[in-house]
């Protein structure tokens, strides 16, 4: 007989544990993450046929809003959806001008056909596409737009490649894979979407410090206890001061993007007007009572 599982799996508490673990480090999330280029703007702009100047987008995992900053500047009308404490604390302090509303992508507190663009930056690998799809669907406008994307390490350069296997071997997981796992078939199992993919190579110069900063501002590095994670970043800023004896790091990246469209129709008359967000009803209020009739006067009896 087989004993029923009372608990989570082993892998689904440790997503889980990741998915939380930001919260801790949210200004040395925010201080020490890569942005995004100017490049992958113009693409999305290129890819959905018209400006972010003026549509309204939903940035959802925006986490301390280093893209809805971008987003922002563009000259796009955005609103935050972030589901953490601490991220959510960390992007008020950042850009306190931009809404920013607790919530994530596998039930979003939006209203219908509100947005022209959905976007997901490093955010999507943490829902369940089975919820987070039709989510994106209801949300979206006709003719509006999904974008996912990464910044994922460009394993083709040899200092890189060997950083993310002494990861892998110290961790005991295979970091590397997970981050190359990156495809319309994972975002979307169903193929409901019709994903583009799109790929942007680029990179910065930050110092050692910086670098360091970064790598242990990811999940993995967080959830291993701080003793595990300061040996393994004391022994990372050896080898790179082997391979950049100057203490400038030049990181590359390739940012992944995933773009889909929704159709449009010619029957959508939804306005540019309307709330993204759901407004509670408001009670009907009570109909007023009748006014009770005036008593008849009683009949004279006076004989005078």
């Amino acid at each position: 007989m087989t004993t029923p599982r009372t608990t989570p799996p082993a892998d689904r508490l440790t997503r889980a544990a990741r998915a939380l673990s930001f919260n801790s480090a949210a200004a040395q999330y925010a201080a020490n993450r890569p942005s995004y280029p100017p490049a992958l703007f113009d693409t999305i702009e290129e890819l959905t046929g018209r400006p972010l100047a003026g549509s309204r987008v939903v940035d959802v995992g925006a986490g301390t809003g280093m893209a809805t900053a971008r987003l922002h500047a563009r000259g796009a009308d955005v609103i935050a959806v972030e589901p953490g404490d601490g991220m959510a604390a960390e992007f008020r302090r950042t850009l306190p001008g931009v809404p920013v509303v607790r919530g994530d992508g596998n039930a979003l507190p939006l209203a219908g056909h509100c947005a022209d663009l959905l976007t997901y930056a490093q955010a999507w690998h943490w829902t369940d596409p089975a919820r987070a799809v039709p989510e994106a669907v209801r949300v979206l406008r006709p003719g509006g737009a999904l974008a996912l994307w990464w910044n994922t390490d460009a394993l083709d350069v040899p200092w890189i490649a060997e950083a993310a296997e002494r990861t892998d071997r110290h961790f005991g997981m295979n970091l590397s894979a997970e981050k190359r796992d990156i495809s319309a078939r994972v975002a979307d199992p169903e193929g409901r979407l019709g994903l583009v993919r799109r790929e942007i190579r680029w990179s910065r110069r930050v110092p050692l410090d910086t670098h360091l900063a970064n790598l242990g501002s990811h999940s993995v590095f967080l959830t291993q206890g701080e003793e595990r994670t300061a040996a393994h970043l004391a022994e990372e800023r050896g080898h790179l001061l082997a391979v950049f004896p100057d203490g400038i790091v030049e990181e590359t990246y390739v940012l992944v993007l995933l773009l889909a469209t929704t159709p449009a129709t010619e029957t959508s008359t939804t306005p540019a007007t309307t709330p993204a967000f759901e407004p509670e009803p408001e009670p009907e209020p009570e109909p007023e009572p009748e006014p009770e009739p005036e008593p008849e006067p009683e009949p004279s009896t006076s004989t005078a």
